[in-house]
C-alpha cells in the first residue's frame, strides 16, 4: 500500500492505497495539493477495492440526488455512516464506491466496488470531498457548491442552483473586467481564519478543471438570479443565512454536522457583505457587480 497526504484550506488528510491503484491516475485533481506527512490530520481514509459492504443492519437515512448521481446514506446505532455512491444516470448510474465512516468523520474506509477508471475517480472524489466536509463542518470551515473569481487580491463567490448561471457570470468577469482570474468553478472551501473570511481553491471544480491550491480573502458573496434585467442589492442577514445555507454541503439530520455549519455560517454573515444580483449572461451584468461588491 502507499500513504500520502494532502491539504486543502490548511487542513490536512491522509489516504491509504492499495497497490494497484496510483493517486495519479485515480485523484488526479489532488496533486496540488500534495503536502508532508507529518503533524495532525483532519481524517485518514484506507481505501479498497471489492464487493460492496452489507448496510442491512444499519437505518436507511435516504436515497439522494447528488447533482444526477444517486448517494444512498445509512446510519449505525453508534452513530457510523455508510454512503454508496453511484455514477450519474447519464453515465449508467452504476454503484462506483462504499464509504463507511465514524460518527465524526476522522476515520474513513472507501470500497472501489466498480470496473473502469471512469467508477474508481468518480467514486473516490466523491468520497474524499464528504469526508472532508463533515469531518471540517466544527471547524469553521464549508465546502460550498459556488463559483469563484478573484479580481485585486479578493475572492468573489457566485451561488446559486446548477444550471442558473455561476461559471457563465464568472467567465463575464474573467472576460470583461481587467485582472480577474478563476479561482475554483464549482466547490471551493470557506474558511474563517483569525476573525477573516477566506475562500481556498480545491480538488472538486465540477466539469471546469480548475485546482489550484491558492487562497484570498473574501470580498463579497453574491447569490445569482437569472432576470430580464440587471440589478443588485445587499440582503439583510435572515435573507442571506436562507439564500446560503442551501449552496453549502450539510447533513441535517446529523445535529454535530448542521449545528458547525449553521455556526459558521452566522460568523460569516457577520463578516463578509451578501449580495442578491438578477441578472442577464451579459457584459452589463459583470460591470453592473462588480461595481456594487468589489472591495476598492
Amino acid at each position: 500500500m502507499s500513504v500520502q497526504s494532502y491539504q486543502v484550506a490548511l487542513h490536512r488528510f491522509r489516504i491509504i492505497l492499495p497497490q494497484s491503484l496510483r493517486a495519479e491516475d485515480v485523484i488526479p485533481s489532488f496533486s496540488p495539493f500534495r503536502a508532508e506527512d507529518e503533524g495532525d490530520v483532519l481524517f485518514s481514509m484506507e481505501v479498497t477495492e471489492g464487493s460492496a459492504p452489507d448496510f442491512r443492519g444499519m437505518d436507511e437515512i435516504g436515497q439522494f440526488d447528488c447533482g444526477g448521481a444517486n448517494h444512498g446514506v445509512y446510519r449505525s446505532a453508534n452513530g457510523s455512516y455508510g454512503f454508496e455512491i453511484s455514477l450519474p444516470a447519464c453515465d449508467g448510474g452504476h454503484l462506483s464506491c462504499c464509504l463507511m465512516a465514524s460518527a465524526d468523520f476522522r476515520e474513513c474506509h472507501a470500497v472501489l466496488t466498480g470496473e473502469s477508471l471512469r467508477q474508481h475517480q468518480f467514486g473516490l472524489n466523491n468520497a474524499l470531498m464528504m469526508a472532508y466536509a463533515f469531518a471540517a463542518a466544527e471547524l469553521d470551515t464549508l465546502l460550498v457548491h459556488a463559483s469563484v473569481i478573484r479580481n485585486g487580491g479578493y475572492g468573489y463567490l457566485f451561488t446559486a442552483p446548477s444550471g442558473t448561471g455561476k461559471s457563465t457570470h464568472t467567465h463575464l468577469w474573467y472576460q470583461y473586467i481587467p485582472g480577474s482570474d478563476l479561482m475554483n468553478d464549482d466547490n471551493p472551501v470557506v474558511r474563517i481564519v483569525d476573525g477573516e473570511t477566506r475562500i481556498y481553491g480545491s480538488p472538486w471544480s465540477g466539469k471546469t478543471p480548475c485546482y489550484r491550491n491558492i487562497w484570498a480573502p473574501v470580498g463579497a458573496i453574491t447569490r445569482i438570479e437569472q432576470k430580464p434585467e440587471n440589478t443588485i442589492r445587499r440582503m439583510e442577514v435572515l435573507e442571506a443565512f436562507a439564500a446560503l445555507l442551501p449552496a453549502v454541503s450539510s447533513m441535517k439530520w446529523d445535529s454535530r454536522v448542521y449545528r458547525g455549519i449553521c455556526k459558521c455560517l452566522s460568523r460569516i454573515l457577520e463578516l463578509t457583505p451578501i449580495y442578491w444580483l438578477g441578472c442577464r449572461p451579459d457584459e452589463e451584468a459583470a460591470r453592473v457587480c462588480y461595481e456594487a461588491v468589489s472591495v476598492v
